[in-house]
């Protein structure tokens, strides 16, 4: 069922749009969270704009009672914050009913990234004697040498990529462009894929994007997921992965071979370092096996 489009919060995601500059999938975050809560309002004859501390508290409730993930609900109060921020300022309220409500509790999973010889192996799957399958390894190997969104992976075009300077130039969250270093392998899969590979996914249809589906067309997140679980498949990987795992391998085997976190916050295109601190673990495991191996009391 599509998320219902109520007056209130269409305004609030346009001012998400102007003023932050949120992508479409964090505003449509935003609005299948905020319509689940007018919904549920809506079958105890309440409205958003009405709503006090006392509901949004029964609505936590009941979401614990129905075994949402604490994760889930720390997003949606966040949504709710927001949203009644903006209708305090725009003077459609008088108070925010979630300033004396807390954040529920929740820790930070640990990115399972696959291990450097997973990601080999998932390199090597595709068969790049085959156009499709030259596309998919140089997508792969893009991914991997540069940790990009996939959002970001699909959609680049040829002037965002420079063979000449082994640079990538993406824009990620928040409109934000950043330069992104190739390396010599995935540089040169590019320069085989030009030459012989794109061409004939094109089959003579004018197009900027760097990776074309079969249409000639910008591929879909969700392509490129199911392609990456079929080279999994081929080659005997069991564990589950995506292009966002593949984006916390880049992050991880940085660390594991000497980057720093702050390093690898501006290659990941993180605003702020506390989003990349997830990765403390590994950092502070790397430093510690090198404490052992080096210092003459580790």
């Amino acid at each position: 069922m599509p998320a219902r489009r109520d007056p209130l919060i269409e305004r609030f995601l346009d001012h998400l749009w102007l003023e932050k500059g949120l992508s479409d999938n964090t505003r449509s975050a935003y609005r299948t969270d905020l319509s689940l809560f007018a919904d549920w309002l809506a079958l105890r004859s309440l409205s958003l704009e009405a709503a006090g501390r006392d509901a949004i508290l029964d609505h936590l409730a009941w979401r614990f009672d129905q075994a949402y993930t604490a994760r889930s609900t720390a997003r949606l109060l966040s949504s709710l914050r927001g949203f009644y921020r903006f209708l305090v300022r725009e003077q459609v309220r008088a108070s925010d009913p979630t300033l004396q409500v807390d954040l529920p509790r929740i820790g930070k999973p640990l990115p399972k990234a696959p291990s450097e010889a997973q990601i080999e192996a998932l390199l090597a799957a595709p068969d790049v004697d085959t156009p499709l399958g030259l596309r998919d390894r140089t997508m792969l190997e893009v991914l991997y040498a540069t940790g990009l969104r996939v959002s970001e992976l699909v959609g680049l075009t040829l002037e965002q990529v420079s063979l000449r300077q082994g640079l990538v130039r993406t824009v990620g969250k928040g409109n934000k462009e950043r330069l992104v270093p190739l390396g010599q392998e995935a540089a040169f899969w590019l320069e085989r894929y030009y030459r012989e590979a794109r061409g004939s996914l094109l089959g003579g249809r004018p197009a900027d994007v760097v990776f074309p589906s079969l249409r000639g067309e910008q591929m879909t997140r969700q392509t490129f997921w199911h392609r990456i679980k079929q080279h999994a498949a081929v080659a005997g990987i069991t564990s589950t992965l995506s292009p966002h795992t593949l984006r916390h391998a880049f992050a991880t085997h940085l660390l594991n071979h000497g980057a720093d976190l702050r390093t690898v916050q501006m290659l990941l295109g993180h605003s702020d370092l506390s989003t990349t601190q997830i990765y403390t673990h590994v950092a502070k495991a790397r430093l510690q096996a090198l404490h052992a191996e080096h210092h003459p009391r580790g």
